[in-house]
Formats: C-alpha cells, sequence, structure tokens
C-alpha cells in the first residue's frame, strides 16, 4: 500500500525556489550544474526512504 505524501510548506517553498532558479538561468552549464544537484538529492531522497522503509519493516 502507497500513501500519497504532499510537501510541506517548507518543501513547497523550496520547490517554487529552485523553479525559479531554473527559469532565471540561461547559461547551459549553470543548467547542467542544477541539473546534477537536483539528480543527486532526487537520488538521496530515494534513498533515505529505502532506508527508512527497511527499518520499518525491522521493527514491524
Amino acid at each position: 500500500m502507497e500513501e500519497t505524501i504532499g510537501l510541506s510548506v517548507t518543501q513547497q517553498f523550496e520547490v517554487e525556489r529552485m523553479n525559479r532558479a531554473i527559469e532565471s538561468t540561461i547559461d547551459p552549464q549553470q543548467l547542467q550544474v542544477l541539473a546534477k544537484q537536483l539528480l543527486q538529492a532526487w537520488h538521496s531522497q530515494r534513498a533515505a526512504t529505502v532506508w527508512i522503509t527497511r527499518q520499518r519493516e525491522q521493527l514491524g
């Protein structure tokens, strides 16, 4: 069973901040750097989610 998880207000503001940074960037190299940072953050979040899920399974 998968739950839908909404973003907190802080997370929504962070998403908006990153969206604005992307939209205001015209330098392709800077866009590449932003894309790599976002990719790293996304994969780190996925890894953390997997770890938490495994911890819950071991406790339950």
